[in-house]
């Protein structure tokens, strides 16, 4: 047991003789199997019967829930480390005043690359190396992903591992599947007749004809094309930008967007800018009462559930289209989202990164419980970790046949389709599936990574031999027909797209000076956005646009521009070098 540890337990009123024994198995964990040393039960944790109960804070950046973890996540936390976590989101001003107070938490989890960096150099993360954290709590990450703590090590000066980057990949030859999907309800789509579809303004139309034919969803609310909302938005829009890299191919960078093929920078508020052309388009659809009215109140889980409801008949990314949509009503209905890429659109796909990519993990320096917090995360990082997150308790709802292969149960077959599905004490869990997931909203590894426990198969369950079924109703088989393909993925890498190579590019931080340019063009880009969508005419929208425009170049939108093209080149040379 480390001094450290010793000395904080006694600190805070704990026997000596409880803490040895709770934290007799943060030691090296005995080999297990192919995965080398792990922790958990199998590796010597012997879980929640030795180990007084723990509550850590959990700060995330990525996460949209406040609390304490709930249902069968927090069951599989219990029995396994004895562990509670109390999860605090992200907010206006809740970065700075944890960097006030000089506690980020136990558990910390960076969805921007800048703070990260920021924390660490201000001293309130900690060095997992220090004291063996990394190598007695966090043998698997050690030995499993050396490439992505190397490149953390390489951020910093002084030559120290911080933190993991998220979406960790085991070969960087390997693509993520496409969330950028191009989802519609196929079922309307086949009523019309297959109309061609290669220009955003050819949806346009085809989402007028769609209203006519379903003008209510399953409650008897209107319908629209989409339902958006604000509470991704960033440096720009979320959902406009969004829509540019799904038809481009141009990823998200800095006040504008990149292309992955030239390494070119595209301002958004530059003439010509395909973020202006987005931002018309979803003007179109208000204009055309096809986009729900109450977008820009909406929040994600708002908009999920009209979506889940038939409010919607379309959208960019899979998780707000045939992942919410396609319930076992719905396909029992003869109702079904599936994918349409205008012929004209190159959507991005990301290539996998076995450095890990922009978001991560990590632990605060004034955490009374580090080894527990290297503990959970390396756990997370174990294949059974990261599958039972994903996909629920192991035996529960999913499981590996004799083969190897990974299948869902029954149970999982339906909590995969509807997450408010009910576990209805199957293992011993309560509480619906999407209740009970993890709230942190971050992974370890990329779910297009490799599962080793596997008979070669991925984390991604649209990949599982048990999951290349037949059609599963006469619209999924019509798409089929019409398509070709069996799969999404399989129809969007028969199509055009653009890949977005990863690579050990970081985000240099920015002076003061631009920090403060930056956020005030940025929140005027978001500002203005949202009320150019909402313009009633033509006209109104133009005016908007053109008071956006002039009131950034006001607040120095050229300075974020030229930061932008240059490190532009910067990423263009990080991602040449990885093919070299």
């Amino acid at each position: 047991m480390k001094k450290r540890t010793l000395r904080k337990a006694l600190a805070t009123g704990i026997a000596a003789a409880t803490v040895i024994g709770s934290l007799a198995g943060c030691g090296k964990g005995a080999d297990n199997t192919s995965q080398g040393n792990a922790t958990g039960t199998e590796s010597g944790n012997s879980g929640a019967s030795d180990r007084e109960p723990v509550t850590l804070t959990v700060y995330s950046q990525r996460a949209n829930y406040q609390g304490e973890q709930m249902g069968w996540s927090a069951q599989l936390l219990k029995e396994k480390f004895n562990v509670t976590l109390n999860i605090v989101p992200d907010a206006d001003g809740v970065f700075d005043t944890r960097m006030e107070s000089g506690n980020m938490g136990d558990i910390v989890v960076f969805g921007s690359e800048q703070d990260f960096i920021q924390a660490a150099e201000a001293g309130l993360l900690m060095d997992w190396e220090e004291d063996d954290l990394l190598a007695e709590n966090g043998a698997y990450i050690k030995e499993k992903m050396p490439y992505a703590l190397e490149k953390n090590r390489s951020m910093f000066a002084d030559n120290k591992i911080y933190g993991l980057g998220y979406e960790v990949a085991t070969s960087s030859e390997d693509l993520q599947s496409f969330f950028y999907t191009w989802d519609i309800r196929w079922d309307l789509y086949a009523k019309l007749g297959y109309p061609e579809v290669k220009t955003m303004d050819d949806l346009v139309e085809v989402f007028k004809q769609m209203k006519q034919i379903e003008p209510t969803d399953d409650a008897g609310n209107p319908t629209y094309a989409v339902s958006l909302w604000p509470d991704w938005d960033g440096d720009m829009m979320m959902y406009v930008k969004s829509t540019v890299t799904a038809f481009y191919g141009w990823d998200e960078f800095g006040v504008g967007l990149y292309n992955p093929t030239d390494g070119s920078f595209h301002g958004a508020l530059d003439k010509d800018s395909p973020y202006l052309d987005m931002l018309k388009f979803y003007n179109k659809l208000y204009q055309n009462d096809l986009l729900d009215p109450d977008s820009m109140t909406a929040t994600y889980d708002t908009a999920y559930e009209k979506i889940k409801k038939g409010g919607t008949f379309f959208s960019i990314f899979n998780y707000a289209g045939y992942l919410a949509y396609n319930t076992e009503d719905h396909m029992s209905q003869g109702k079904m989202m599936k994918s349409l890429t205008p012929s004209d659109a190159s959507p991005i796909v990301y290539g996998l990164n076995v450095l890990g990519s922009n978001a991560y993990w990590a632990i605060g320096s004034k955490s009374e419980y580090p080894e527990v917090a290297m503990e959970i995360i390396n756990y997370l990082a174990t294949p059974e970790g990261r599958m039972q997150f994903e996909y629920g308790p192991k035996g529960v709802t999913w499981d590996y046949d004799e083969d190897g292969n990974t299948y869902f149960t029954e149970l999982g077959k339906k909590t995969n389709a509807d997450g408010q599905t009910d576990l209805a004490g199957a293992g011993g869990y309560t509480g619906t599936f999407k209740d009970g997931q993890l709230q942190i909203n971050c992974i370890t590894w990329s779910l297009d990574a490799s599962n080793p426990d596997s008979n070669g198969e991925t984390y991604n369950d649209e990949q599982w031999k048990s999951n290349q079924t037949e059609a599963i109703n006469a619209i999924d088989q019509d798409w089929r027909d019409k398509t070709g393909c069996t799969t999404i993925n399989d129809y969007m890498l028969k199509g055009k797209y653009v890949v977005s190579p990863g690579s050990a590019y970081v985000i240099p931080k920015k002076s003061d000076e631009l920090k403060t340019t930056w956020a005030q063009v940025t929140k005027c880009i978001t500002d203005y956005s949202w009320k150019a969508i909402y313009a009633s005419t033509d006209e109104e929208y133009d005016k908007i646009v053109a008071e956006m425009i002039g009131k950034a170049n006001s607040y120095g939108y050229k300075k974020c521009w030229e930061w932008s093209n240059t490190e532009a080149a910067n990423r263009k040379a990080a991602e040449d070098a990885v093919g070299n």
